[in-house]
């Protein structure tokens, strides 16, 4: 439980000040939509604000639906990740980490939705012409903490069945 504790703290410590810190660095260096190569051809620093979810997702709905409905996603997330981590006997170091990594990406997210009503993206990864959304410090922990979540159940679910030979 101590371990547990450790792991969700220390880990929403460090991805939601990271995530702020470089939100913060990126909107007070950066013009919105500029942008400045990193790498040529491949990854550059670009300042976007997003007002919907990944890939644009209800970017064109209407401002209060769109806040009220990430807030209730979000809220609804937290709730259930919270519920389960408090709940649950997991044993599981890579199960905590990768919820932890998921709930410390979508709050670092609310903060920008109840500030801005939108989120601050700048991670610009692109080969020519070709660009995959912006995103930030917040959504790699999210992607991240899905990768982990799936490993950490694929690796379970073969730890976890049990056969009762009568």
């Amino acid at each position: 439980m101590i371990k547990r504790f450790w792991i969700v703290w220390v880990t929403l410590a460090v991805i939601i000040t990271g995530d702020q810190v470089t939100k913060h660095i990126i909107d007070t260096n950066l013009t919105l939509h500029e942008s400045r190569t990193v790498i040529p051809g491949l990854f550059s620093i670009t300042y976007i604000r997003n007002p919907g979810a990944a890939f644009g997702f209800l970017a064109d709905t209407s401002p209060p639906f769109r806040s009220l409905f990430f807030l209730a996603v979000t809220m609804g997330a937290v709730g259930l990740i919270v519920y389960y981590l408090k709940t649950q006997p997991i044993d599981d170091s890579l199960m905590t980490l990768s919820l932890s990594l998921i709930l410390a990406g979508a709050l670092g997210n609310l903060v920008d939705r109840v500030r801005f009503g939108e989120v601050i993206d700048f991670l610009d990864f692109y080969i020519g012409s070709a660009h995959w959304p912006a995103f930030n410090v917040a959504d790699s922990s999210i992607s991240v903490g899905a990768f982990l979540l799936f490993l950490s159940l694929v690796r379970g679910k073969g730890k976890t069945a049990v056969s009762h030979d009568g």
